[in-house]
């Protein structure tokens, strides 16, 4: 066998590896390197993709919001809008600042769900809005010179044909001396050129669709409904149909003075003035409506302190609303750590079941136990009525003081299953060679439990308890669900119940019945926050006494 000797100054033949040619090693390597970093464009580009897809739908929804606020004579607004859409842009399209990306979406939602609520409730609380005061000045002369229209004897005869454009309604007339015009609900006539006529009614019109005969039929409630002004003096009429073929002058039996801000009856000569109330008031006090939004100061607040028919019902609803959130909470917490040491004995068989059972009540949705509930207390033919108490007519929903025991005790059996589950956790999480080391030392299980356990409870339950009672607090399902804050009282001036807690109170005040008060419904919003807000303060800072047990 013959070995080869490398020549001075060469380098020896490496041998080559089984299975592996030279090279192949550093090949996989550069591979698995370039897959990574194709696999990083990739997902860097359909990011973009993405963000570019998600952030046009935004901008487009905002500048079509700024244009709507523009046009409808809000352009501080509109700009805060068209802001906010180039801030949200800039923060997702630059390089780095991830911290902000997260934080942006839940300071949006603050903002729009908290911050702004809260200061439009404020803003409203100092407004008159309400039933009769729903928009502007000009709004309101529109709807008085409508509301009061009569068609003039003596009017021409306008032929008709209705057109359409986006949607919008428009009629097409043509006066007696052959000119046409066209006009709509928010446009007055004016001359319109290039329209073609048909034995006088027009069949074509540039920019609009001309209704045939069947549409018009489908149509009919809207085209009758129409009023278009005759000019931009509202005192000149407007134009209205009720077969679609033929137009005619009506006016108002009221005449408004531009210069003077006066609205006076032509029948009964009696002038109404703007007087700064929101409305055109008569020298007897009586008011035009509808009115329009002003501001009023403190007018709401000044009418829940002083006047008796508002003052007396606000000042028990709201000594009703601490006693309902208190005894509520105080309740519940004690059946539910009751129940939480009861099946927290390690002697006690099959504790899994009794634990599933308990929490039963927690499971359904809260407005459906209330009324199943209601209908269980009905004095007629309720559960409770006909099968526990043998067919009595106990009135457990319309009389005043049952009603507050029942909401009570149905808030009991909704809300102990929620105060079981946390003292439960609350208790495994206390070492029992505390309270052993306490009964070693000659203290009782009661007193153990007392001295030691219950202050380690409170230092972990104080903030759900603050929690709890401010739910309860703004509990507006269950009251008006089970009892719709009834029964009425009748000797206020406002819509109010014997079981009416703060939160009901407003509902009812802004959104019940035909007078609906939105400013004074507002001013009760910010006495409950201002309320909550100060109980939650003093609460937090006396449960800082309970952290020196930690």
């Amino acid at each position: 066998m013959t070995t080869t000797t490398p020549a001075p100054g060469q380098t020896p033949p490496s041998l080559p590896t089984r299975g592996v040619s030279p090279g192949g090693s550093t090949q996989r390597r550069r591979s698995r390197r370039a897959q990574r970093i194709a696999d990083t464009a990739s997902a860097g580009w359909k990011l973009l993709v993405f963000k570019i897809l998600v952030l046009g739908v935004l901008n487009a929804v905002g500048l079509y919001a700024a244009l709507v606020l523009f046009a409808g004579g809000r352009p501080v607004i509109a700009g805060l809008v068209v802001l906010a859409g180039i801030l949200i842009s800039w923060v997702y399209f630059r390089r780095g600042g991830l911290p902000v990306k997260y934080l942006l979406p839940g300071v949006a939602f603050l903002l729009i769900f908290q911050i702004f609520m809260v200061l439009y409730s404020g803003y409203v609380a100092f407004t008159n809005y309400g039933t009769g005061h729903n928009s502007t000045k000009d709004d309101a002369v529109h709807a008085i010179m409508l509301q009061n229209q009569e068609r003039v004897p003596d009017s021409p005869t306008y032929q008709l044909a209705v057109a359409e454009r986006f949607g919008e309604l428009s009629f097409v007339v043509t006066d007696p001396a052959g000119d046409v015009f066209i006009g709509a609900e928010e446009q007055p006539l004016e001359a319109v050129a290039g329209a073609v006529l048909d034995a006088g009614v027009v069949v074509d019109v540039p920019g609009h669709d001309v209704l045939d005969f069947a549409e018009v039929l489908q149509r009919q409630g809207e085209i009758t409904q129409l009023a278009v002004p005759f000019s931009q003096d509202p005192n000149d009429g407007v134009l209205r149909t009720q077969d679609a073929r033929s137009a005619y002058l009506y006016t108002s039996r009221y005449v408004y003075d531009a210069e003077a801000d006066t609205m006076t009856n032509s029948e009964t000569g009696t002038v109404y003035a703007d007087v700064g109330d929101g409305a055109f008031t008569a020298s007897t006090g009586e008011q035009l409506m509808p009115g329009w939004r002003i501001h009023v100061g403190m007018d709401n607040f000044v009418r829940a302190a002083t006047e008796p028919a508002i003052r007396g019902p606000l000042i028990s609803v709201t000594i009703w609303t601490f006693a309902f959130a208190f005894l509520s909470v105080a309740t519940t917490f004690v059946l539910g750590l009751f129940l939480a040491i009861v099946f927290n004995d390690p002697r006690m068989r099959s504790r899994r079941y009794y634990r599933l059972i308990m929490i039963l009540p927690y499971a359904f949705p809260g407005f459906l136990s209330a009324l199943v509930w209601a209908g269980m207390l009905n004095q007629e033919f309720g559960f409770v009525n006909n099968v526990l108490f043998g067919g009595a007519q106990i009135p457990w929903l319309t009389d005043a003081l049952l009603a507050k025991v029942s909401i009570l005790l149905v808030n009991l059996w909704l809300g102990f299953p929620y105060m079981f589950l946390v003292c439960t956790g609350a208790l495994q999480a206390i070492p029992d060679d505390l309270t052993e080391a306490a009964q070693m030392d000659g203290a009782r299980p009661f007193q153990a439990f007392r001295l030691i356990k219950l202050p380690l409870l409170l230092v972990s339950l104080a903030p759900l308890l603050i929690s709890a009672f401010a739910f309860n607090f703004n509990n507006l399902t269950l009251v008006y669900m089970l009892t719709g804050g009834g029964p009425r009282n009748i000797d206020a001036d406002i819509n109010v119940g014997a079981t009416d807690i703060l939160i009901t109170l407003v509902y009812k005040v802004a959104f019940v019945g035909a007078d609906r008060d939105y400013g004074l419904a507002s001013a009760f919003a910010i006495l409950i926050f201002l309320l909550v807000g100060t109980v939650s303060v003093i609460a937090f800072r006396q449960t800082k006494s309970l952290e020196e047990l930690n």
